[in-house]
């Protein structure tokens, strides 16, 4: 989900092919003993995406709430996350430190960034060890299924068409740009979009890439403003949003911006955009923060008990309980006999689950466990959101 988006993804299978290669111990361990469950997860906590930090932290938070309720089925979850700075090497070290050492893991929750997941993917799959909700709407999870591997986050591609419909039945919109990151996330983000425009008989107004290094933004929005576009589709980082939306504001370029649900988190932006964040349309994966929905409520009355001193009650944090809730559900319906072939059946039992986030449904060869998205807008002071569609699955 929510990434800064190295753009070495597509090399990472041939990168870390002798760093991820199998041991003998390392397909023993179960992760899984009298009284604990060991589960792991990564997620940048410092450098520049460590915003989407508060996914792990919010997935620690659940796991502690189901320990302190009596675990399951008289085991305790043990909750090994770590830092990887969304830096896919770490990630890689850091996964197959905790899988290789004693006691192992029986899974793995969340994870943070497509190009960190994708350097671990085949190293979880070989090994059997089950993965649930990537923090990434990415379809390598999907495509083709894999047995061990339950995505949650909906697809980029689908929120990409959503947007883009949105501009032009509901907006009026003509002229759309997209402005993506040059990797794996902004792709999506860019191949959604040019489908939609196709089927509506549209062609971009301008197609923009920018690279993760890249800090001067000038010319690729002056590339944006010359093409007339009325609308952008900003498929980028936190930290390129910042820096876009400020260099707009100097070059007095104000299209309506619509962006995706890692940027979804409008307080968050408000504040570190300097207040730029008004008037932002977003696709969204799960309930707003503020709904008054009991699967919210719940989470939310508990966070001041549970959260961190300095801990803010946010979309992300909310994410990481949202993406790892089926997983909780899966462990349970497998009762206590806890294999990772009888939690993977009873993760393909799961059918419209409803938590924090859209209806769930696996099942076999159905590891896209998410498809319904909403899309919500914030007002003039940037941190007021309205939900402007309801939960949709894109057709």
């Amino acid at each position: 989900m929510f990434q800064p988006l190295l753009r070495i993804a597509a090399l990472a299978a041939s990168v870390f092919a002798v760093a991820l290669a199998p041991t003998a111990q390392a397909q023993q361990l179960t992760g899984v003993t009298d009284t604990e469950i060991h589960i792991a997860a990564w997620g940048p906590q410092t450098g520049p995406a460590a915003p989407w930090g508060a996914v792990t932290r919010g997935t620690a938070m659940l796991f502690q709430m189901v320990n302190d309720a009596g675990g399951i089925h008289g085991r305790k979850i043990v909750f090994h996350p770590f830092d990887d700075q969304y830096n896919p090497a770490k990630t890689v070290a850091g996964v197959k430190e905790l899988v290789e050492k004693a006691p192992g893991i029986f899974a793995m929750a969340s994870g943070v960034g497509t190009s960190p997941g994708l350097a671990v993917k085949d190293y979880l799959m070989e090994r059997g060890i089950p993965w649930v909700g990537p923090a990434a709407g990415s379809l390598h999870w999907v495509t083709p299924p894999q047995k061990a591997l339950f995505a949650m986050y909906p697809l980029y591609a689908d929120e990409a068409k959503l947007l883009v419909r949105h501009l032009v039945d509901k907006e009026g919109k003509k002229k759309i740009a997209i402005f993506y990151a040059s990797d794996e996330y902004g792709e999506n983000g860019h191949r959604g979009a040019m489908a939609e425009l196709t089927r509506l008989g549209l062609k971009p107004a301008v197609e923009v890439s920018v690279n993760q290094a890249d800090r001067d933004l000038k010319s690729h929005l002056l590339k944006l403003k010359d093409s007339g576009a009325d609308a952008v589709l900003m498929w980028v980082n936190p930290t390129h949003a910042v820096i876009t939306l400020k260099t707009a504001a100097a070059l007095q370029f104000s299209p309506q911006w619509a962006t995706s649900s890692t940027l979804s988190d409008a307080v968050m932006m408000q504040a570190i955009t300097g207040g730029l964040w008004k008037n932002m349309i977003y696709a969204s994966f799960g309930e707003l923060p503020d709904a008054d929905v009991p699967q919210v409520k719940k989470y939310r009355d508990a966070f001041a008990k549970y959260a961190q001193q300095g801990e803010r009650w946010g979309v992300f944090f909310m994410a990481g309980i949202g993406f790892v809730e089926p997983l909780v559900e899966g462990l349970q319906r497998a009762g206590r006999d806890l294999t990772r072939d009888s939690f993977i059946k009873a993760m393909e039992s799961i059918k419209g689950y409803k938590g924090v986030m859209g209806r769930v449904t696996f099942g076999p060869g159905e590891r896209q466990g998410q498809r319904e998205i909403f899309l919500a807008r914030t007002d003039d002071t940037g941190t007021k959101v309205t939900q402007l569609t309801p939960w949709a699955e894109v057709k």
